[in-house]
């Protein structure tokens, strides 16, 4: 390998890494504006060649709240994340535990 490809990998994980902490922070600010005990808040990120599964998990109190009547909350975050995956040019995947 050269030095270049190495730089480009580099950069690569770099915006890689920036972009799953700004979805993260975005999915958490929804979640935290929803449930009534946002310090239980925890969101897990696994990377897949293509794509990035967020796992949230919140208190099983809040979770109703954040997955609201016939799945419509959880369907509505998961939209979003579809338009950051549009603008980041990768599959953003979301599950409620």
């Amino acid at each position: 390998m050269t030095s270049e490809e190495i730089i480009v990998t580099e950069e690569t994980a770099n915006s890689l890494q920036s972009d799953i902490a700004a979805v993260t922070e975005l999915v958490t600010y929804i979640a935290s504006t929803l449930v009534d005990k946002p310090e239980s808040i925890v969101i897990t990120s696994e990377v897949n060649e293509n794509s990035v599964c967020l796992t949230l998990s919140v208190d099983p109190d809040d979770m109703g709240k954040v997955i609201g009547k016939q799945g419509r909350i959880a369907k509505a975050i998961r939209s979003i994340l579809r338009a950051c995956a549009v603008k980041h040019g990768r599959r953003y995947m979301l599950d409620i535990k």
